[in-house]
């Protein structure tokens, strides 16, 4: 029996149901919580899929499910590429592929990072020129960290004073200033497998258990374009758990915010019916994949020699 393995942490919710949920289909696939200790060279995994939620913080568990893909075990989402990312970079991806994303600029942390001094920055313009920088994004707009990191140190600045304000207590974080984009409708949307979509109106202003209660809906032709830059994005991304969110401004929906490969899935803060959907489609998917087989992954350079992939002619 295929048996698929989940790596969670403070979720209370999400996982006892998932698991219980797929073994319910009696589709020849079995689901547990994953149980990992010391982890060998030879280690032998018994999981055909992992679904990571919680490796992110853990980096013990981020090199323990590199292992995993290594010896063919289908990690979701694939624990090489999420190593690599950070949301700067995928603003720059959507921007080359022409999804409307914000004006962004990457600015360097206001501190030192440990273990360096000024002579660690001989390539650094200083000062910067912080005019042209503002007059770029303008205002209102958002300063917050290039990778992310759950809404932790993200701020909305009015003005050039509010900005160094904010810009002063971010210590040695790498952030973003971010165009500020004053949206009409705003949409999180849920991407499965890069091919399943949910979409949900969201009201990011209101309190945090009023968010999922918008006043707007999506159109036909909104609902369709929303779907499809969801699927374009997470291809490009190689992210098969996702959140993606858009704020939609003069009727164009701009991508603001989709590195999100844990995204919250607790059915109190996502209310039942968005609950029902990830809940049931997350299910299918890891069903398929299990169903699949193991697969090293095959888009890596190492990948030819373990049999991985295609070996260069």
């Amino acid at each position: 029996m295929k048996k698929i393995g989940l790596l969670f942490g403070m979720e209370q919710s999400f996982p006892p149901a998932l698991v219980a949920e797929i073994n319910s289909r009696h589709a020849g696939v079995s689901a547990e919580f994953v149980r990992i200790g010391g982890v060998t060279l030879e280690e032998l995994f018994e999981y055909d899929v992992i679904l990571d939620r919680i490796s992110q913080d853990v980096p013990y568990y981020r090199a323990m499910l590199k292992l995993a893909a290594l010896n063919g075990v289908r990690v979701v989402n694939n624990p090489f590429w999420w190593s690599a990312d950070d949301k700067f970079f995928n603003y720059a991806l959507a921007h080359k592929a022409g999804i409307p994303v914000p004006k962004t600029v990457l600015l360097p942390s206001k501190q030192h990072p440990p273990d360096t001094t000024a002579e660690s920055f001989r390539n650094l313009r200083f000062p910067l020129n912080w005019e042209e920088i503002f007059d770029y994004v303008g205002f209102p707009s958002y300063l917050k960290p290039f990778d992310g990191g759950g809404w932790k140190h993200v701020y909305k600045v009015n003005s050039i004073e509010e900005f160094f304000d904010a810009y002063a207590e971010t210590s040695d974080i790498v952030m973003t200033l971010q165009e500020g984009i004053e949206f009409t409708e705003y949409y999180r949307c849920y991407c499965i497998g890069r091919k399943h979509v949910h979409v949900m109106p969201y009201e990011p202003r209101n309190p945090h258990h009023l968010r999922y209660a918008a006043d707007f809906a999506p159109s036909p032709a909104m609902l369709a374009t929303l779907k499809d830059l969801c699927v374009r994005i997470c291809t490009m991304l190689g992210y098969d758990f996702n959140t993606i969110e858009f704020a939609v401004r003069d009727g164009i929906p701009y991508a603001i915010d989709y590195m999100n490969p844990a995204p919250d899935a607790e059915r109190s803060s996502i209310q039942d019916e968005n609950f029902t959907w990830i809940l049931d489609t997350a299910a299918s998917f890891l069903i398929e994949l299990a169903q699949e087989g193991r697969k090293v992954p095959d888009e890596y350079t190492w990948s030819q020699f373990i049999g991985g992939g295609k070996k260069k002619k």
